[in-house]
């Protein structure tokens, strides 16, 4: 809509003025105007025109300035209804936060005493509550690792007994009367499973630790598990047994394989009380050549020694024990003396020509015990060697396992157990394998040298009965010439 403003009208005043000035000059020179040449005519503007104009213009203004206050007093009257809902609704939500601030403050005193009240209620079920807490958490272990859990089928979505106690233990609440009946059914059927002897199917991990493949075991209870001869272990942590990666000795596995086949009377039967964990650590132990291994060079030295020292002591056993043979039925016939044993040899060499001295006669038999006695204490020096080297070079490997063990110490900057293990273990080996070596040696020697000179002393013996005939025969001899 067009307003006029004063530039507006001053420009419709100016107009007009121009329109009556014009009309006078027209009136008082008509004969001016009629000479002129005639021109066209332009709009002609009277006071009337001008007149109802302005009436026209001021009536619209005031249409439209009548318009605007209608819209204005509409949109305040709007504006103070609202103002009047919103301190309606203010108020009311005043009323509403006052009733429920006293509501919760009557709430907070009624829980308070109610909880007083529980309090008081309870009683000795407070320490019930703390109780079945501690024993749950204590079963709750014990069945987590207890082998009779492999047989205890559950539905889909059933709570296990595992599952139960662990609830019951990390619960804020008094357990409810179902709750405490799990517990103690539980703690029952772990009694009850626990001094049994059953034979059933249960899932066996393979080797890849992945898969599973249902086969029959035989549960001592809750310390042992076996399945065709084979001793299982028990993995917590998905409930399923599993074949140990090395077995106990044979004898031991005909025990496990005889229980399977087992059906009535009375078998042997092996108990482990950790539930497997000896017979794992059992079956883990080092056998004689891992041992050896385990040793190193130093081991491998040492038990060379007492290869050799052995067999050496075994060679000369078996040649002392047929000298002593032949010896012995050389003394059951000096008369005729042969040269398979020391003391044919003996007599043959003291025999000589029959008009020999005695002094002659008492050194060949001289010579011939010297030239004896190398064969028979042959290799006990080797012997005596290997008997005192032996501790030495046990010793020694002792020395480089501490080594070791230092060694990782300062690599690793701890002294975990694990690290120090290895040191440890070749130190100890070594020593014992040095004593081993020595203690058997030395017995091997002392009884060589016993045997040895006991053949030694029955041919000085021998020569010397020899030298004394000779003696007495030269006597009588010199008697008759005499």
């Amino acid at each position: 809509m067009f307003y006029p403003t004063r530039s507006a009208l001053f420009f419709v005043a100016m107009l007009a003025s121009t329109g009556l000035f014009a009309a006078a000059a027209q009136q008082a020179q008509p004969q001016q105007a009629a000479a002129t040449t005639q021109q066209p005519a332009g709009p002609t503007v009277t006071a009337d025109m001008l007149t109802r104009a302005i009436t026209a213009q001021r009536t619209a203004e005031v249409t439209s300035n009548r318009a605007r206050e209608q819209r204005f007093t509409k949109a305040r009257d709007e504006k103070r209804t609202q103002l009047t809902q919103a301190t309606r609704n203010r108020d009311t939500a005043e009323a509403r936060s006052k009733a429920l601030n006293k509501q919760f403050d009557d709430n907070k005193v009624r829980i308070d005493d109610i909880n007083e009240q529980l309090q008081v209620s309870q009683g000795n079920l407070g320490e019930l509550f703390g109780v079945t807490r501690q024993v749950s958490g204590d079963v709750a272990g014990t069945l987590a690792a207890s082998l009779t859990s492999t047989q205890i089928a559950l539905a889909p979505g059933e709570e296990g007994r595992v599952e139960l106690l662990r609830r019951l233990a990390s619960a804020e609440a008094l357990p409810d009367i179902k709750d405490l009946e799990g517990l103690w059914l539980s703690i029952l059927d772990e009694l009850k499973m626990s001094g049994e002897v059953v034979r059933y199917e249960a899932p066996i991990l393979a080797d890849d630790g992945i898969t599973s493949t249902p086969r029959q075991v035989v549960r001592v209870g809750s310390f042992m598990a076996s399945s065709n001869g084979e001793y299982l272990g028990y993995l917590t942590s998905v409930n399923q047994f599993f074949k140990l990666t090395r077995q106990p000795s044979s004898d031991l596995i005909n025990v496990a394989r005889n229980l399977q086949t087992a059906t009535t009377g009375y078998t042997p039967a092996i108990v482990d009380p950790s539930s497997g964990a000896l017979m794992a650590m059992y079956v883990d132990r080092p056998n004689f050549i891992e041992r050896i291994q385990n040793g190193e060079a130093v081991v491998y030295v040492t038990v060379a020694v007492g290869i050799i020292g052995v067999a050496a002591a075994l060679i000369q056993y078996i040649y002392l024990f047929i000298t002593r043979m032949a010896v012995g039925n050389q003394l059951r016939n000096l008369a005729n003396p042969k040269t398979n044993n020391p003391l044919g040899r003996l007599l043959l060499s003291a025999s000589g020509k029959g008009n020999e001295s005695a002094e002659v006669v008492e050194l060949r038999i001289s010579d011939s015990v010297l030239r004896e006695m190398p064969r028979l204490e042959r290799f006990q020096s080797f012997l005596r060697l290997a008997v005192s080297a032996g501790p030495l070079l046990g010793l020694i490997g002792t020395v480089i396992g501490m080594i070791i063990t230092f060694e990782s110490i300062t690599a690793s900057g701890s002294s975990d157990p694990k690290l120090m293990a290895r040191g440890i273990g070749q130190a100890m080996i070594a020593t014992v394998m040095g004593l081993g070596v020595a203690i058997p040696l030395l017995f091997l020697n002392t009884g060589l040298s016993a045997l040895s000179r006991s053949l030694i002393n029955l041919l000085e013996e021998q020569g010397t009965n020899l030298l004394a005939r000779k003696l007495a025969e030269g006597s009588h001899a010199a008697a008759k010439k005499a």
